[in-house]
């Protein structure tokens, strides 16, 4: 303890040294650590070519060619000028490319398949964008002294595909409901261009008014059209159809004539229609060259049915002309209870024969007796269709 009795106690020992604390400790490890690792990303830097590199792609020989390209598929036949199109039957090629980081990057592209691939459906062959549904196709008109007259394209495409309504493509019961006379009313026209559903098939009488605004009014609707030209009847002149008839006293240029002045009216129609014309669809020598130029020109030619002596379909058979008879006349007697009655008895007729075509006058009590049947016959399984879905085509399966 020492001596001297008067030094406070402890003031005679020597200080003890202090340890360095745990968090002290710590950060020295770490300045360490990163001592050690500068170092050695300096090392690499200056030796990496020493260093073994890893093949990222695994199995490949070293007498790969040099490209990236792990997969090079077959060339793709070249497309034609023009908006290039897919083959009908398509598959797809692969082609995987390695990036600069190692990873593989895949890309698909069509290719032609065998017979067993799925078929692929050229949708701008049938029917016409709903945006441009009011105006023509110029590669399928030709100016005439008679106006525009529809022609196949250069591509062989017809009118009657063109401004065709699309429609399901299934087999189930089909009815196309034509309504005639279009263009005769003004207001019976408008009528029915509101109050009827756009599957209904509109007719354009030639000696209407309007025609060119009311087609298009029509076509923006979405109905299919057809141009309906008066025909030579038996009791002719006491009963004129119009101006232009076509007669069986006339010439096959002189009827020519007045179709051609007739089809250039309007434009967008698939087809054409009779206007009465119970002699003229008799007389085989009058209706050849008329149902030839139809055909000629890619149209359909609608037989509104009101012949029994019609030679239509013998005709259209040695002209490979599309065509189409009538079932049944809507309303040959004009009350809405009649001509329900006859929608009725028109569905009976496609339930048991796949389908079936009628035919109606622009009147009130047809417009509203269609236009209420057509709302309910969905319910029951009834598709209705633009005229051309239903044509006899000789250019199709």
């Amino acid at each position: 303890m020492g001596t001297d009795l008067h030094a406070p106690l402890g003031q005679d020992r020597k200080a003890r040294r202090k340890r360095p604390g745990i968090l002290r400790l710590g950060r020295m490890l770490a300045g360490v650590c990163l001592v050690a690792i500068g170092g050695f990303s300096v090392y690499t830097a200056f030796h990496g070519d020493d260093l073994k590199r890893t093949d990222p792609a695994a199995g490949q020989s070293a007498a790969a060619p040099p490209s990236d390209t792990v997969q090079t598929p077959p060339t793709p036949p070249a497309a034609p000028e023009g908006m290039p199109r897919a083959a009908p039957r398509s598959g797809a090629n692969v082609e995987q490319m390695v990036a600069g980081d190692g990873s593989v990057v895949t890309k698909y592209s069509p290719r032609s398949r065998g017979d067993d691939g799925p078929v692929l459906i050229d949708a701008m062959q049938v029917g016409q964008d709903p945006r441009m549904a009011a105006l023509p196709n110029d590669a399928l008109l030709e100016d005439t002294q008679g106006g525009r007259l529809p022609i196949v394209g250069p591509d062989g495409r017809r009118p009657m595909d063109q401004y065709a309504r699309p429609w399901s493509g299934t087999h189930g019961t089909r009815i196309a409901i034509v309504v005639s006379g279009l263009g005769l009313s003004q207001t019976g026209t408008q009528r029915a261009i509101q109050k009827l559903p756009e599957d209904v098939t509109f007719a354009f009488a030639t000696s209407g008014n309007s025609l060119q605004r009311w087609m298009q009014e029509a076509r923006r609707g979405g109905h299919e059209i057809l141009l309906q030209v008066p025909f030579e009847p038996y009791d002719y002149p006491a009963n004129d159809p119009g101006p232009d008839t076509l007669l069986t006293s006339k010439s096959a240029a002189k009827n020519l004539e007045s179709l051609h002045r007739a089809m250039g009216e309007i434009t967008n129609y698939t087809g054409i229609m009779n206007y009465q014309g119970a002699r003229f669809l008799a007389d085989p020598n009058a209706m050849e060259p008329v149902l030839r130029d139809i055909s000629k020109r890619g149209l359909l030619f609608l037989d509104d049915g009101s012949s029994a002596q019609s030679k239509t379909a013998v005709i259209a058979k040695g002209t490979e002309l599309p065509y189409a008879f009538a079932d049944i006349q809507l309303d040959a007697q004009l009350d809405v209870n009649a001509i329900t009655s006859k929608l009725d008895e028109l569905e009976r007729i496609a339930k048991r024969n796949g389908q079936a075509i009628g035919v109606a006058s622009a009147f009130d009590e047809s417009i509203d007796a269609i236009s209420k049947w057509t709302e309910e016959a969905a319910m029951r399984g009834i598709e209705i269709v633009g005229i051309a879905a239903l044509a006899n085509d000789p250019k199709k399966p």
